[in-house]
């Protein structure tokens, strides 16, 4: 049985996770970009810089997307959570943190299509409802 991860206390509202074991292969096979962990730095100074304490980052040590680094997922409670791949700190950044502040200025969680950033658009691996979440019953007339 995998040891209880401890959840840190937080008042933030909106918390990005972000997969920390995401790695690409370079072109020698021994030879990798940690771009997990670029990710992780990079969106801790660029979210401080916007002085946004409604959403923190966190470091987690696998998201099991491996075949699509580098990996997030954004959540909060009462809300959907969404899980993205395919993102690259360098050239993304900006359209990452776009994203992440669309999500926190959802109401549920979902971010409406003309609102994703192209990144988020192409990246979701998953979007996976709210804990206690009914679907509401389609009224067959």
């Amino acid at each position: 049985m995998a040891p209880k991860m401890p959840v840190p206390e937080t008042d933030a509202a909106v918390t990005v996770y972000v997969c920390t074991a995401c790695r690409k292969v370079l072109k020698e096979e021994a030879d990798f970009d940690d771009v997990g962990r670029r990710l992780l730095q990079a969106l801790e100074q660029k979210l401080s810089d916007a002085g946004d304490s409604k959403v923190r980052v966190a470091g987690v040590d696998c998201l099991a997307v491996c075949t699509r680094p580098a990996t997030l997922a954004l959540t909060a409670k009462g809300r959907w959570t969404y899980v993205l791949g395919d993102l690259d700190p360098d050239a993304q950044l900006s359209e990452i943190v776009d994203g992440v502040l669309a999500y926190a200025r959802s109401e549920n969680g979902i971010i409406p299509w003309k609102e994703r950033p192209k990144c988020f658009r192409k990246g979701v691996v998953a979007r996976i409802p709210p804990l206690g979440f009914v679907q509401p019953e389609i009224d067959p007339s």
